[in-house]
């Protein structure tokens, strides 16, 4: 068996916490790189990608992705998606990011759109 790296452990550390409590809800995964940010609602009893958001959309016309105001906007986009697709409880899964900066803005903003978690 390959040797993960911390990242990697770290991430399937907090994965499998939050599927152990999840009790059914979807999960809602948060992807963050240099530039941009996006998220997505998956349903992991059957493999499904329920609703996404990222700042690289055209119709969310964000002209720098790699800040807060990128990433609070991405999140209630996420948000009024979510609500329109009947989904109001998530569980959230920040990977292996800490929940600063980015991420919290992201958490946060989908919060204030309806979301629960």
């Amino acid at each position: 068996m390959a040797k993960l790296s911390g990242i990697e452990r770290r991430k399937a550390r907090v994965r499998r916490v939050i599927k152990a409590r999840a009790n059914g809800r979807p999960r809602l995964s948060v992807f963050r790189s240099e530039k941009n940010i996006s998220a997505q609602i998956i349903d992991d009893a059957n493999g499904v990608t329920l609703v996404s958001a990222s700042s690289l959309e055209k119709d969310l016309k964000i002209g720098n992705g790699a800040n807060q105001a990128a990433a609070t906007e991405v999140g209630k986009v996420l948000a009024e998606r979510a609500t329109k697709a009947g989904l109001s409880e998530v569980v959230f899964d920040r990977g292996a990011y800490i929940y600063h900066g980015r991420v919290k803005a992201l958490a946060e903003a989908a919060r204030e759109g309806g979301l629960s978690f």
